[in-house]
């Protein structure tokens, strides 16, 4: 009798087995979290899921995903992600909900189940990222607008200057054509700077501040570009008044206001990857070349930004409020090391876009 069970209950196991019961398809559940009204799912029980990777960089504020050949890059409090190197938009941002990363509902279908479960092989119709041949430096302030002032007198103006006028002797040696916006202690408005760097056909538009703030102990090092946390709409019909489209071998059929809005978004959505990635660089190096503390990266308004027709980043140097960040800045030996790792942090990026460009090809 008791050969018989054990016959039997072999039996059931292997018909068991046989049918696959253990890899059974059952509705993937998760946890939802309630943020501002939109459900949110935890990144790291996708990740977990999934068996995908993921890694924080703290500096830049950014998480990484990948498996296989696919990456994805995410930044906390932005819709905007990167999916095998092209720019997609989120329904809602990326957030942090009681002490985790959380991702709107949507995430899941769009990069979760659709990149990683199918590895759908990324397409090829995002531009080549450009070869970066001519860059614009861009020294903030100038003229009859000093800048913020430092204690001891320092003026911001001319910190942005002296920095801008050695990095861009810096890439010169290095092979790259460079414009500077200023050469000399002069105004030039905002548009202007822009103008220079539309007109100029460059690769590259940075630009060189030093910070301020009335919280004198405040210091650090960060990069700024044009964030999508800006309302899109408002961003291309402000840039779609303001500046010109005049894009080689292109010429609108129409002068309609939501013709030139829809163009200048397109422009700003494909140069945001490339913006986000030259400042995650810039941020790298200093970090990894300094003792100052490094901010990281932010999204943020700058009009000086706005308008350019390329990837642009507006870096801030230091504070040149703070007492002793106002001492390094008037050093010229610093100042030197700071454009030496600016300089850096561009040829990286400069290096990464040459790769890629080989890559698609």
């Amino acid at each position: 009798m008791k050969k018989i069970y054990n016959l039997f209950l072999f039996l059931i196991l292997f018909a068991l087995l046989l049918s696959g019961c253990s890899t059974t398809p059952i509705g993937e559940s998760f946890a939802t979290y309630n943020v501002n009204g939109v459900n949110y799912l935890s990144l790291t029980n996708l990740c977990n899921a999934k068996g995908i990777a993921w890694d924080y960089d703290t500096i830049g504020r950014v998480i990484s995903l990948s498996r296989g050949a696919h990456n994805v890059d995410l930044m906390l409090g932005d819709s905007f992600i990167l999916v095998d190197g092209s720019p997609q938009h989120l329904s809602y941002p990326v957030e942090m909900y009681q002490v985790m990363v959380v991702v709107p509902y949507s995430f899941k279908d769009q990069v979760i189940d659709g990149i990683f479960k199918e590895f759908v092989k990324p397409s090829r119709n995002y531009p080549n990222v450009l070869s970066i041949q001519k860059i614009v430096i861009d020294a903030g302030h100038g003229g009859a607008d000093p800048g913020a002032l430092g204690r001891t007198g320092l003026r911001e103006k001319d910190v942005n200057l002296d920095i801008a006028k050695k990095l861009a002797a810096i890439l010169r040696e290095d092979g790259l054509e460079v414009v500077l916006t200023r050469s000399t202690d002069r105004f030039i408005s905002l548009s202007g700077r822009v103008s220079i760097a539309n007109g100029s056909n460059a690769d590259l538009f940075v630009s060189i501040h030093s910070n301020a703030s009335r919280t004198k102990s405040l210091n650090g090092f960060e990069v700024y570009y044009v964030t999508s946390s800006v309302n899109d709409t408002k961003r291309a019909y402000s840039s779609a008044r303001s500046v010109p489209i005049a894009v080689e071998h292109f010429e609108l059929a129409s002068s309609s206001m939501d013709l030139k809005a829809i163009i200048w978004d397109m422009i700003h959505v494909s140069n945001q990857a490339e913006s986000v990635c030259l400042a995650r660089k810039i941020c790298r190096v200093m970090d990894d070349n300094s003792d100052s503390r490094i901010i990281g990266i932010k999204g943020a308004r700058f009009a000086v930004l706005k308008g350019a027709r390329m990837p642009a980043v507006l870096v801030e140097t230091g504070f040149i409020s703070n007492r002793e960040e106002e001492k390094l800045l008037k050093n010229s030996i610093y100042r030197q090391k700071v454009a030496e790792i600016i300089s850096k942090g561009i040829l990286d990026f400069a290096q990464r876009s040459s790769t890629m460009e080989v890559a698609q090809r």
